[in-house]
């Protein structure tokens, strides 16, 4: 008999504050949590007294951490950006993850910035190699989005990064539903990673913008069929983005808790 899926949320899409994104989570009857942002600071940036305060709620809620969405190779940090950035956030995040007790932290493969081709390829791949290697050190690992940056869009790319980087500590991240916001068909990219998912983040989008999960055009439960067929048995993690687009630097709209509740009870009937 299958195993029961492992749900999950960022919501930070629902509230700013720790009490509020565990509240979110506790009402759907969900176990689980990835952190991106507390108080709208990203996780590797709050201090140490504020995570022990995160930490302790956490325990008391119950909710286990899955993973953390990192910042690096992202929106904020193309190829020419200071690489110390992403190294100190890798360190600080890879010493929170043995406190929490997660693995994952999602990375990108950095948006260009006026490179050319061959050079942007050679410095996202050196660079997301010397993080692979220090996260295989730290016993963590890189999961890699398909988002921004010089692998984010194109199978050839990622397969490509994984096959230079040959490191067990990098694997991808697939999202449902980013296909449709860089104009590709994600089921079709990810009929040829699908071997290498190893976190899924779910949201649903069409040509106007993001919608409820199994409203869009995303080919949601073909993505979810195709990872369950090749043995996907990690964590489905909601991202719906209906309230909040963490990287325009906004936060949720008033209405962000009934959202990502409308959201999240359309993926709980889907998945069950």
């Amino acid at each position: 008999m299958p195993s029961e899926p492992v749900l999950a949320g960022l919501p930070d899409d629902a509230a700013h504050d720790i009490d509020g994104q565990i509240s979110v989570l506790t009402e759907l009857g969900w176990p689980a949590i990835e952190l991106r942002t507390i108080d709208k600071v990203a996780i590797a940036d709050i201090t140490d007294e504020q995570f022990s305060s995160v930490s302790a709620a956490l325990s008391e809620s119950g909710l286990r951490v899955i993973c953390f969405a990192s910042r690096i190779g992202g929106w904020t940090r193309p190829i020419t950006s200071a690489f110390r950035d992403d190294l100190d956030e890798l360190e600080v995040l890879a010493k929170r993850a043995r406190l929490l007790g997660t693995r994952y932290v999602r990375i990108r493969s950095y948006p260009n910035d006026g490179l050319a081709e061959y050079s942007w390829r050679a410095h996202a791949i050196a660079r997301v190699g010397a993080l692979a290697d220090r996260a295989e050190r730290h016993g963590v690992t890189l999961l890699h989005e398909n988002s921004v940056g010089w692998a984010g869009t194109k199978a050839e790319r990622m397969l490509d990064l994984l096959d230079e980087v040959g490191s067990p500590a990098l694997k991808l991240l697939f999202d449902t539903g980013n296909g449709v916001v860089h104009g590709y068909d994600g089921y079709d990219l990810l009929t040829d990673i699908v071997g290498h998912v190893e976190h899924v983040h779910v949201k649903d989008a069409d040509p106007n913008g993001y919608t409820v999960p199994g409203e869009g055009a995303a080919r949601l439960m073909e993505c979810v069929e195709l990872l369950k067929a090749n043995g996907y048995d990690g964590a489905w993690s909601l991202e719906p983005r209906l309230a909040v687009a963490p990287h325009e630097g906004g936060g949720p709209t008033e209405d962000a808790v009934a959202r990502f509740l409308t959201a999240g009870k359309a993926m709980t009937g889907l998945f069950r």
